[in-house]
């Protein structure tokens, strides 16, 4: 009988440290052929770095990496691609102003500074790989004017041919549709199909038990668990099936009871009032709203419904043409984020790599940049007022960092949120807006920010929330609003259901909506 095939990768005791801090401190894993390895871990559990590590992109410190069999020393990120390693990352890097063709072209030809170019062959082989994924997209289509999801399947297209038998993809449907997930899980299992092994990493658990074959588990740079899955719950010790409490317990290192705690205040005054409210250049239109002191208000809907465009009007960024808006019972006019600021309305953004968080500079400056008139009347620099506050806040927060010195980039997703969430809560806001205010963060920060936004409200602040995550929505909302093509088709209470909302995001009129 032949021994089995060696694994494509096997990652033994894996350490590495950057100065004191030990991001990994011996993590083993392995990975087949024809399989589909979950990795899941809270942020800052060491995902980010093992990847690094196996890329080439970082060194580790200590213990072996074995490809297809042979022991590699010295990995770079050029001898990683040509021993079959390709990642694809959640932001991709392509080259916005080139078109698809030339990226791919880019990515797969060998660098000849002589060699003439066959732009017929370079269309053919981009147009190929394209329709080998699905992808209905134009080889001589610019980057920039793709999508974020269609991007990413470049990055697939640009991995497949390569003949990468190794790919990482690290939160692939952070920023994609249903739909796109669904083209996107039925490629990830047409690859896995041909023999190529697939290290998948997402916060979303749902998609661990459609897709992965096993899962391993980080925490605190470590390897807890290696698990196998199947379609009806993985087989576990004495057979009992892996449940999403168990995957939670394991990657936090204790119970997750309520991800989503309960209100805990009863709504007061009106705060917001739009009336009509729209704005033809966003694309929103005829909106009516109330959100009360105490109250925290869901917005949901589908990929394109306006929910985002909305928050943008409401904090002046595109401002309102049409209807009236109204804070505390008197009509505002916001032309501008300053005029949001000054009448109280805090916007924490979607992107908090591009508006949230800036990641060179330190916690407290980051913290304090929405109230510097306040913080530095006069042009006085008053930097021991400034690290008060930021100390204040990464106390109330439970902000994990090296201190108010840190660069915001050497925190985790969820510490990251709660920076840019505590720079806002600084202007001490009368309504709070959250766009998408989980995306990307672990269970664990998850629970914590959803009892952050709870206290909140319990302290009297109006809360918007868009998000998504229909759980998150339907677990966190008092009322819930949901939009479809720019408007608010239906208002809904606390304690709906999913199909509910989904029939109102999708037109039809659902049960227990507000007229």
């Amino acid at each position: 009988m032949s021994a089995p095939p060696a694994p494509l990768l096997t990652l033994t005791r894996i350490a590495k440290s950057f100065g004191a801090v030990r991001a990994l401190k011996g993590v083993s894993f392995d990975l087949h052929a024809g399989e589909v390895h979950a990795l899941l871990g809270e942020n800052g559990a060491g995902k980010s770095t093992l990847i690094k590590v196996v890329t080439g992109a970082h060194q580790p410190d200590g213990g072996e990496i074995v490809v297809a069999g042979r022991a590699v020393t010295g990995l770079s990120p050029a001898s990683a691609r040509q021993l079959g390693i390709a990642c694809i990352y959640q932001q991709p890097a392509l080259f916005p102003d080139l078109t698809v063709a030339e990226n791919i072209g880019l990515r797969l030809e060998p660098a000849r500074a002589t060699r003439p170019v066959d732009w017929a062959a370079r269309r053919q082989q981009a147009a190929g790989l394209l329709q080998r994924i699905g992808a209905d997209i134009s080889p001589d289509a610019e980057v920039r004017t793709l999508s974020m999801p269609e991007q990413q399947l470049v990055e697939i297209a640009c991995a497949l041919g390569s003949g990468a038998r190794i790919v990482i993809m690290d939160e692939p449907t952070a920023s994609l549709t249903q739909k796109e997930q669904h083209l996107l899980f039925a490629v990830v299992r047409d690859v896995r199909a041909n023999g190529v092994g697939i290290i998948y990493i997402s916060h979303r658990l749902e998609e661990i038990f459609q897709l992965a074959d096993r899962v391993t588990v980080l925490r605190d740079g470590e390897s807890v668990a290696t698990l196998a899955v199947n379609n009806t719950g993985a087989a576990g010790a004495g057979g009992s099936g892996l449940t999403e409490a168990e995957l939670i317990r394991l990657m936090v290192g204790r119970e997750v009871t309520s991800i989503y705690p309960p209100s805990e205040s009863a709504p007061g005054e009106v705060v917001l009032a739009l009336r009509g409210v729209g704005c033809s250049g966003a694309g929103v239109r005829d909106v009516n709203l109330e959100v009360r002191a105490g109250e925290v208000v869901g917005v949901a809907g589908l990929v394109g419904a306006g929910r985002t465009e909305l928050a943008r009007v409401l904090f002046g960024l595109t401002p309102a043409d049409a209807g009236e808006i109204r804070l505390g019972g008197r009509p505002v006019t916001l032309t501008s984020p300053q005029d949001a600021v000054a009448q109280g309305i805090a916007y924490v953004p979607e992107d908090r790599r591009r508006h949230g968080v800036i990641l060179e500079l330190p916690i407290a400056h980051n913290m304090t940049m929405a109230v510097h008139p306040r913080m530095f009347p006069g042009a006085w620099l008053r930097f021991g007022d400034e690290r008060e506050l930021a100390l204040g806040y990464i106390r109330d927060l439970a902000v994990k960092c090296a201190g108010a010195e840190a660069p915001g980039g050497s925190l985790s997703g969820g510490n990251q949120q709660k920076v840019s969430l505590a720079r806002w809560l600084a202007t001490k806001p009368k309504l709070l807006i959250l766009d998408e205010p989980t995306q990307g963060v672990d269970v664990g920060a998850k629970s914590e920010i959803h009892k952050i936004i709870r206290r909140l409200a319990k302290d009297g602040l109006a809360v918007l929330m868009i998000s998504s995550d229909l759980p998150e929505v339907l677990g966190m909302s008092d009322r819930i609003g949901v939009m479809r093509g720019g408007t608010l088709t239906a208002v809904l209470p606390g304690g709906s259901d999913a199909p509910t909302v989904m029939a109102a995001a999708l037109g039809q009129t659902p049960k227990g909506a507000a007229a």
